[in-house]
């Protein structure tokens, strides 16, 4: 049974958080180097920290603009997805 707990969080943290989980991880981070009170290799793990947290958000933003970008009226006057056709040409 352990094991099983040990396989569910490894998959977890492979995974990017949600966009604002991730958004409000990267507000506590900035917090915490603003304080001053930190010694610099804590500065520089939370400095890591919010890079990587920024370039999910980076990310999950960029995907939500292309879905944008990309959907379309149908007839009936509902909204749908575009074929991605950039993707396919690469």
């Amino acid at each position: 049974m352990p094991n099983l707990t040990k396989g569910a969080s490894r998959s977890e943290s492979a995974q990017p958080p949600p966009f604002q989980e991730a958004l409000k991880k990267l507000e506590g981070v900035v917090e915490a180097m603003e304080s001053g009170d930190l010694p610099l290799e804590t500065l520089l793990a939370k400095y890591e920290e919010g890079m990587k947290l920024v370039a999910a958000c980076q990310k999950t933003l960029a995907e939500a603009e292309l879905k944008i970008q990309q959907l379309e009226k149908t007839a009936a006057g509902e909204m749908k997805l575009k074929p991605a056709e950039a993707e396919t040409e690469d």
